[in-house]
């Protein structure tokens, strides 16, 4: 719970200023650590849909009017990003929660016979292409912000196909895992 007192407070400092409440130590005021646990992924998991939502409204902005829609795509899409950064800050919480609850970090997918074969391939796709989309992102930003567009729409070409997957598969990875095939200890 150190770890999300630290990460409300710098959330609560920044939402007061923007008159956003309650803050993130007010909801969790109170439970445990396992609670916490068992709420996170359920977080995380709209934390990548709405990254998804956001990704979608950015990219059919800048499709549909590249002049007027300039400033409303760089609004989504850095607001995806965002987005998408409290969502790994928070996916590091809970597997610093789970450890320090001393069991293990990772989650057991309780699927059998051809959903093995669906969600592995899904799993090892969505870690792989998630360590790689950051520098992407980042790069495809630096473009835009210094007014290269030819080089951001030549990069944004790669990055946002596969920055939309690994946000779609982070919400199928948590169906997967909590809602269609939940292991006897989900967390």
């Amino acid at each position: 719970t150190t770890a999300i007192r630290r990460l409300d407070h710098y959330a609560a400092k920044h939402a007061h200023r923007a008159g956003v409440g309650p803050s993130l130590a007010g909801l969790v005021n109170g439970m445990s650590t396992e609670a916490i646990v068992k709420l996170l992924p359920s977080v995380n998991a709209g934390l990548n849909l709405l990254a998804t939502v956001l990704l979608t409204a950015g990219f059919l902005a800048i499709r549909q009017d590249r002049e007027a829609n300039q400033k409303l795509h760089r609004r989504l899409m850095m607001s995806a990003f965002g987005v998408s950064c409290l969502f790994l800050a928070l996916y590091l919480t809970h597997k610093g929660l789970k450890a320090s609850l001393g069991g293990d970090i990772n989650t057991t997918f309780a699927g059998e016979g051809v959903w093995r074969l669906v969600y592995y391939p899904m799993l090892i796709s969505h870690v792989l292409l998630a360590m790689v989309i950051v520098p992407l992102i980042i790069i495809t930003f630096a473009f835009a912000i210094r007014g290269k567009f030819l080089r951001h729409r030549a990069w944004a070409k790669w990055t946002f196909p596969l920055w939309y997957y690994v946000s779609v598969t982070g919400v199928l990875v948590y169906l997967f895992l909590y809602q269609w095939f939940p292991s006897p200890i989900s967390s």
